[in-house]
């Protein structure tokens, strides 16, 4: 290929694969071949999300999430904010954080950071962060 590079979603490994019922994660960076940016697309049907399960932090990388469609609530250190189309949010290293979709309708968003060679290492999580 050229100077630039395409992928589709068959293309982008589903994190939820796993997860019947809980939607889509598809991480574009790797089908791309992304040096610098994390590209991920996440589908997510009401009810699922982060509530009664855990929240995560990165050690050096900023988030931004930008939803696409429906409504989100994010938990973002103590604060619950919901949030609609067409808005984005920075969160800064170091922070706990999760989104979850009360419903009624399906969302969508775009997550995007920094890449990075080991995402494992990059993430701590802490569990109960959003209790029920």
């Amino acid at each position: 290929m050229g100077e630039h590079a395409i992928a589709t979603s068959d293309q982008a490994p589903d994190f939820m694969a796993d997860y019947p019922g809980f939607g889509e994660m598809r991480s574009f960076t790797d089908a791309l071949g992304a040096e610098q940016v994390a590209f991920t697309w996440r589908s997510m049907p009401p009810g699922t999300g982060g509530k009664g399960s855990y929240g995560h932090r990165h050690r050096t990388q900023e988030e931004i999430y930008f939803v696409l469609r429906g409504n989100l609530a994010f938990k973002v250190a103590d604060e619950v904010f919901e949030v609609g189309p067409r808005t984005a949010i920075r969160i800064p290293p170091h922070v706990y954080r999760s989104v979850h979709n009360d419903g009624p309708d399906d969302a969508e968003l775009v997550i995007c950071s920094v890449k990075t060679g080991d995402p494992q290492a990059e993430t701590e999580t802490t569990p109960d962060f959003w209790p029920d």
